[in-house]
């Protein structure tokens, strides 16, 4: 039986690092999206009722409202997601963990051809198998047949307080920008503050995806611009209209 080449220290430590780094930028891109869908909502929103009106209290009423619906729907949506997530994957260790318990033969034949399918030889792929499944065969098998780490199933809530913190912080900045400013200035600040963001988050997103940012940022200010546009007219014709 051959034995199998053993990995050195430091490919160990790069792979435990880059499997890391990955979630971390899952995680901050989930961040930079939902601070976006905080600009661009509560942007449109408040730019809506300035058109309507131009009463501070009513802009500052619809803007807090409008943050707080999003994050909370942001946030609810979000632990819906995860945890059906969560529980899929638990169900499915739990089959796993069944299948190992009654037929452990054919579990380490299934898992043996799956490393044979990755590229490995036979004789490696079953001597790779046999060693996997005499370490931990669950995790074996929930990471080769899977794709699941059974120690790093994601938090629902952990994802839930994420979304709600990034979409109110991305809020907040056309909230401030409608309220705070003198009555002349207030739909111009607000613009210009959320297209300045725009620009930022398009950016960010696109460099955390390893995509080039000129067109991610052209769309993000193309669309958020679109919105506040249609938002301040249909608002000036309610408002005209004294609805």
């Amino acid at each position: 039986m051959s034995e199998p080449t053993p990995q050195p220290a430091g490919a160990r430590h790069q792979e435990a690092h880059g499997g890391a780094l990955g979630g971390r930028l899952n995680w901050l891109r989930a961040a930079v999206l939902g601070a976006n869908d905080g600009v661009v909502s509560t942007a449109g929103l408040v730019v809506g009722v300035a058109g309507a009106t131009g009463d501070r209290a009513a802009l500052f009423t619809a803007g807090l409202a409008g943050l707080l619906a999003g994050s909370l729907s942001m946030a609810a949506g979000e632990y819906v997601s995860v945890s059906t997530q969560r529980d899929s994957e638990k169900a499915a260790l739990a089959q796993e963990r069944r299948e190992l318990r009654e037929e452990p033969e054919a579990e380490l034949v299934e898992l043996t051809e799956m490393l044979t399918a990755r590229g490995l030889s036979e004789g490696v792929a079953r001597d790779a198998a046999r060693q996997l499944t005499a370490r931990d065969p669950l995790r074996a098998h929930a990471r080769v047949e899977l794709g699941i780490d059974p120690d790093q199933l994601t938090n629902p809530w952990h994802a839930a307080w994420a979304s709600f913190l990034a979409f109110t912080v991305g809020a907040l900045l056309p909230l401030l920008a409608i309220v705070l400013p003198p009555a002349d200035w207030r739909l111009g600040v607000t613009v210009l503050s959320v297209l300045a963001a725009l620009v930022l988050t398009g950016w960010a997103s696109a460099r955390l995806g390893a995509a080039a940012p000129g067109r991610a940022v052209a769309r993000n200010v193309g669309g958020g611009a679109l919105a506040m546009g249609i938002t301040y007219g249909v608002g000036s014709l309610l408002g005209a209209a004294g609805v």
